[in-house]
């Protein structure tokens, strides 16, 4: 299996922005020049695991963060406890709720969707 580092990138960037860090920020904290930190961010260099880990523990997130659109797994419970985190009873109510709902919708029409490839 081959590492999705578009997939990598775009996650460094968002953790990135999302604590603030500018690449030049994030170059300096990891001892990587601003240019290697925009391709990692674009999928275009391929970063090792040591220059992961370097990056991961800057922006303070795990390293199976970083690596999430790798899993095969399709565990989200990491990322849905952090999209609850914040959120009143009555938003993980609806939330929980909607959720349900296309769940429902989307295996109902499932083939609508497949008719709609084949055509």
């Amino acid at each position: 299996m081959d590492l999705n580092y578009k997939k990598m990138g775009k996650i460094i960037k968002a953790e990135r922005i999302s604590t603030g860090l500018s690449q030049a920020d994030l170059a300096e904290y990891t001892d990587l020049s601003v240019p290697y930190i925009s391709h990692i961010e674009t999928g275009r260099s391929k970063a090792s695991l040591e220059t992961i880990v370097k990056i991961a523990n800057t922006l303070n997130v795990t390293v199976d963060k970083l690596l999430r659109g790798n899993l095969e797994s399709g565990d989200y419970a990491p990322e849905l406890r952090e999209l609850f985190s914040d959120c009143s009873n009555y938003e993980k109510n609806m939330i929980f709720d909607m959720a349900n709902e296309l769940k429902k919708s989307l295996r109902k029409n499932k083939d609508l969707l497949l008719r709609k490839r084949n055509t």
